[in-house]
């Protein structure tokens, strides 16, 4: 018997990838939990940089302590945007349908990814008008200002990368996003003071510092002051990607 499958064209399977980046994009703002994720995002970040940073009292046009918390921010806010990626699919039993489409398991991880990743930066160019505000009150430098936007987007791309995981692994939205969450958060505290502490009577110094360097913040520390490096853009990506990556791995053996 001869083999009848028509195999798909470039343009059938790019088009199939731009529906479901649509289809994902769309359905964050289709309940009202992606407005109220917005609002809170914004509410808390706020509320860090004014009341927690003393932005407005320290006196100087800079963003560096309204960035200061963007990880902290991610770690609670990307595990909860990015906790239906899989489990909803799987909840609803869509994700057989979803997978008949003609485009391929990673075609199909990759624009769920970036549609996810393309809705936390709606939540970062909600903040636009602290940039403003500063810019208002003095005369900031936006370059620093424009490269702390691009690190704080590449650190929630770093903790989607990891939620993704979270949500290949169950079909409860809560249980992804208490695990990813809790992944988020071990790596904002790596690099902190306490932490280091307690690392130092265990381990050498030589040791710490590696470990130091898998730390959000103190990977989106040079980005706040301006320096354009690239081995924290490369961390950022690398757990993005590598999060995707093992994440679609998990879905295919399922």
């Amino acid at each position: 018997m001869s083999d009848t499958t028509t195999p798909v064209s470039p343009s059938n399977s790019f088009a199939a990838f731009g529906a479901i980046f649509r289809r994902e994009f769309a359905g964050y703002f289709r309940t009202p939990l992606a407005y109220v994720f917005l609002a809170v995002f914004n509410a808390f970040a706020i509320s860090l940089a004014f009341f927690v940073g003393n932005l407005y009292e320290s006196g100087i046009a800079s963003l560096d302590r309204f960035f200061l918390y963007h990880p902290w921010l991610w770690a609670f806010l990307a595990p909860a945007a990015g906790a239906r990626l899989w489990a909803e699919e799987r909840r609803q039993g869509t994700l057989e349908l979803l997978l008949t489409w003609p485009i391929t398991v990673w075609q199909t991880a990759l624009g769920k990814f970036l549609a996810a990743w393309a809705f936390l930066a709606c939540a970062l160019l909600m903040t636009l008008p602290i940039a403003f505000t500063v810019g208002w009150l003095g005369s900031p430098d936006w370059g620093v200002i424009l490269s702390g936007y691009l690190g704080s987007l590449l650190c929630a791309g770093a903790c989607l990368g990891i939620a993704a995981i979270a949500s290949s692994l169950t079909r409860s939205q809560v249980i992804a996003f208490v695990t990813g969450f809790l992944a988020c958060f071990l790596l904002v505290l790596v690099g902190y003071g306490v932490l280091d502490e307690l690392l130092s009577g265990a381990l050498s110094s030589g040791t710490v510092d590696e470990i130091r360097r898998l730390g959000l913040w103190r990977n989106l520390e040079p980005f706040t002051l301006g320096l354009l490096d690239a081995r924290p853009a490369a961390y950022f990506l690398s757990v993005a990607f590598a999060g995707l990556g093992l994440s679609t791995l998990i879905v295919e053996r399922r």
